[in-house]
């Protein structure tokens, strides 16, 4: 393979296509802000979301969507779920039919509930798709410092292919059969981190915090399994993995998010505070949906919700929380 575009010029597709530039020869980087776009290639860095990172030469920012794409072998995405499929519409004609698609999109899109690979397939028509998943923060991927994820797909060949061209000496992947557990664990640990978060914000230390993402895998177990999700999925770095991942870092927007709101701020107050979007609280409403749709327990989803769109509190969240029936384990 010689040619990859990343579609999304965030942190996330502009660490993406930094290391993929360390293994192929070449390496398109799409944004939709064409101004953004000239001056990362006049300054070589994404001064917006990773300032101080060198861009490689081999790395090319665009928003010409033709150049991005049209002689690609493999496409890589990550636009945030709420803008997937607006970005990716014009693109259906532009894309070689049949390339692989492998996406770094976390998250449920409200008005159908579908994955983003479900939205990538709807937009660009019949091709293998991958989910590149775990715990991965740009901010350490680009500084090459080690990591590892989970390839995920129906196609056993698209899986390795997405192995082989990530793997390095400091990125390790490995490969999955179950797509839907592993696109469910990522869009809901982002969730559990926003609970994670508000509980750092009220000052709750760290016991309170290991109640909440043990649980919280509890119910992100619950919520894949009735999808057909395996719970080992959940168990391993796409689930579990990740979910430690975005509930500690700082790095995490989804956590720092939340912090604000424990710390009284209004969900519009800590959203303005941050940089790139917090997943997790469009996710929050695709969850809740489909939870009530099919009768899903999600207590602290449901609480999460409460807080960010319903006037709840987050004291109330958590005495509503710690005060529900006694049960076994």
């Amino acid at each position: 393979m010689r040619h990859v575009a990343v579609i999304g010029s965030g942190a996330m597709g502009t660490a993406c296509a930094i290391l993929l530039a360390d293994q192929l020869p070449h390496v398109t980087l799409w944004g939709r802000d064409a101004e953004n776009m000239r001056q990362m290639a006049i300054s070589r860095e994404n001064s917006r979301q990773l300032p101080g990172t060198p861009l490689p030469t081999n790395l090319s920012p665009t928003a010409d969507s033709h150049a991005a794409v049209a002689e690609a072998e493999c496409l890589v995405v990550a636009v945030p779920t709420r803008f997937l499929r607006a970005t990716l519409k014009p693109f259906a004609d532009i894309i070689p039919p049949g390339i692989p698609a492998i996406s770094v999109v976390k998250g449920i899109e409200n008005e159908t509930f579908c994955r983003p690979t479900q939205v990538i397939l709807e937009t660009t028509g019949p091709r293998p798709v991958v989910a590149l998943t775990g715990p991965c923060h740009a901010e350490e991927a680009v500084h090459r410092l080690p990591c590892s994820l989970v390839a995920a797909s129906e196609d056993s060949a698209a899986a390795r292919q997405t192995q082989n061209l990530f793997t390095s000496d400091r990125f390790r992947v490995y490969t999955n059969s179950d797509i839907v557990g592993a696109e469910l664990a990522g869009a809901i640990k982002n969730v559990m981190a926003i609970a994670a978060g508000i509980s750092d914000g009220l000052g709750y230390g760290d016991n309170a915090k290991s109640a909440l993402m043990t649980r919280g895998i509890v119910e992100m177990m619950r919520f894949g399994a009735a999808f057909g999700a395996h719970a080992s999925t959940f168990q391993g770095l796409a689930g579990i993995g990740d979910l430690i991942t975005t509930c500690v870092s700082p790095h995490g927007r989804n956590r720092r998010l939340g912090e604000g709101l424990g710390r009284g701020q209004s969900l519009e107050q800590a959203s303005a505070a941050m940089s790139g979007v917090a997943e997790g609280v469009n996710t929050c409403r695709s969850v809740i949906g489909i939870a009530r749709e099919r009768g899903i327990d999600m207590p602290i989803a449901t609480e999460v919700h409460r807080v960010l769109f319903e006037g709840q509190s987050p004291q109330e969240a958590t005495n509503r929380l710690m005060q529900r029936p006694l049960r076994e384990e």
